[in-house]
């Protein structure tokens, strides 16, 4: 399930339980490809930021480049990581955390 998070959700929504969060640019090339990837994790909460409609956020987090994703797990980043992944390399990130 992805979830589009910005400046005003983005605390409400990964404040609990264990969260993926994609920090994206839609002029990005392999966040486009990306998103096939995520769009195969249907039983996973995923949200995303468009970090050049939420820039608040992205400077908040420190984002330098496109994709970036953090595992959130009760409002706190657990980790932290850049590139494109496929789904097992995101499902394998996950359960470390679970």
């Amino acid at each position: 399930m992805i979830t589009k998070l910005t400046n005003n959700n983005f605390e409400t929504e990964t404040k609990n339980g264990l969260k993926l969060v994609e920090f994206f640019a839609d002029w990005c090339g392999y966040c486009k490809k990306q998103e096939a990837e995520l769009e195969q994790m249907d039983k996973v909460w995923i949200g995303q930021v468009n970090a050049d409609e939420n820039s608040e956020l992205a400077i908040k987090h420190g984002i330098a480049g496109f994709p970036t994703f953090l595992v959130m797990k009760d409002g706190k980043e657990v980790t932290r990581f850049s590139g494109l992944r496929s789904k097992e390399d995101l499902m394998n990130v996950l359960m470390k955390f679970v």
